[in-house]
């Protein structure tokens, strides 16, 4: 999940140089990219997401509707963008100091980029309706005590699985380490059947594989160091290049999966649904879009934390992960933040109940019906310790080399060693 952004100092000069004129045109009641009133105090502002899915691309426009409807003072045009499609105009948007009223946010690093530019809005004494909220699901929004997005959905990223596959392969239990699932991955191909689906193109989904090697292997407190120091050349990232180059070795994915995109005709998403592979490693959306893109599995469909890696000090209730939020922008109409409210505490269980997302609303966990939502959601919930995606942790120039050195390490373009010196590279010198 990244796109390819300017270097943090253009970033910031670009952005430095258009914070006041963002800040005068609010004031006057007129948004950088939409949030005007016009002369009969009806309010429009511009709302960017990545609905482009089921159940999104239904939902999504429906809880809009249902707030204009409501609110007939207000107009929402919105935006609705693939996720790579997303970020990279969101870039552009960025780095021109132009950012849409209410725009998609994983948080993290490429949010707090924002927030020091002076583009996002600090919603920390706007929202008193925030304690409503579990504190994991703010996390990924929060620096400095202060508050800059609003979560609707949080999770983790584990092993989606086909029963049926495995018991094919005669797997009766998913693996709990690193060398019980690289045994798997030789069962499933012995039985021939493709072990793992991946969307080679995207990247994102790759670098899934080295984060959780990383976390299991070298632990939470190296990865947060290493964003301190930007120094990730230690003997824990290595090996964590090492062990995903064994995995690559078995040549566990579909073919062509190198030019497979994620939610795409043929893509990862559809090679699950369509029972062509045995598992992807993906987030709490995955059946979604294995739904909407190729089939739904049903009662074959099975999920299972990350393995463990035999030697490494990371625990199994160690999750990566995250969630989708909305940031505003600097000076959005406060009409956007009552439609983050509404969107977001009173449509909670049309999102659950949509099977897509999982709540971040204390309580609500107790509304899930689905079987695997309600496994990761009580992973989540014992959880020691939580990561963030790695391209979105960091500053967006690091996040993409992360991204761009674990694809090339699994094209067989870079060794361990290069990635662990790519990333440290880019981070020394964003």
């Amino acid at each position: 999940m990244a796109s390819t952004p300017p270097s943090r100092r253009n970033f910031l000069a670009l952005a430095g140089l258009t914070t006041l004129s963002v800040s005068m045109t609010a004031a006057c009641g007129a948004g950088a990219s939409g949030g005007r009133a016009s002369a009969d105090g009806k309010v429009t502002f511009e709302w960017w997401n990545i609905a482009t899915t089921e159940p999104g691309k239904s939902l999504f426009p429906q809880i809009a509707t249902a707030f204009t409807t409501a609110h007939p003072n207000v107009a929402i045009n919105t935006t609705s963008l693939e996720n790579e499609a997303f970020k990279s105009k969101l870039t552009a948007t960025t780095s021109s100091g132009k950012l849409p009223d209410v725009f998609q946010t994983w948080g993290g690093g490429v949010l707090q980029q924002q927030v020091d530019a002076g583009l996002v809005e600090d919603l920390t004494d706007l929202l008193d309706w925030s304690s409503q909220l579990t504190p994991v699901s703010l996390q990924a929004y929060q620096f400095g005590g202060r508050t800059y997005g609003v979560p609707y959905d949080i999770g983790m990223v584990g092993f989606w699985y086909n029963k049926k596959l495995f018991a094919k392969a005669g797997i009766t239990t998913p693996p709990s380490t690193w060398a019980e699932f690289l045994d798997d991955v030789r069962k499933l191909k012995a039985a021939g059947t493709t072990p793992i689906a991946l969307a080679g193109k995207e990247k994102w989904p790759g670098h899934y594989y080295w984060a959780y090697l990383a976390m299991r292997v070298a632990g939470l407190p190296a990865l947060e160091k290493a964003a301190t120091t930007k120094d990730f050349t230690g003997a824990g990232f290595v090996q964590a290049g090492v062990h995903l180059k064994e995995l690559v070795d078995l040549q566990p994915f579909q073919t062509a999966f190198l030019g497979a995109g994620y939610a795409t005709p043929g893509g990862q998403a559809a090679t699950m649904g369509n029972s062509e592979a045995a598992m992807e490693l993906m987030g709490q959306w995955g059946p979604s879009v294995q739904k909407d893109a190729g089939a739904d599995l049903g009662a074959d469909l099975g999920f299972f934390p990350f393995p463990t890696v035999d030697g490494g000090v990371g625990q199994a209730t160690e999750v990566f992960g995250g969630g989708g939020g909305f940031a505003l922008r600097k000076g959005a109409p406060k009409e956007a933040l009552d439609f983050l409210k509404f969107f977001v505490l009173e449509n909670e269980s049309k999102l659950l109940a949509s099977n897509g997302y999982l709540p971040v609303v204390k309580g609500a966990e107790s509304r899930l019906t689905d079987a695997n939502k309600r496994v990761v959601a009580g992973s989540l919930g014992k959880a020691t310790g939580f990561q963030l995606f790695l391209d979105q942790a960091y500053p967006p120039a690091v996040g993409q080399e992360v991204n761009d050195s674990v694809a090339d390490l699994i094209a067989g373009k870079k060794t361990p060693e290069q990635v662990t010196a790519s990333i440290t590279e880019a981070a020394k010198s964003a």
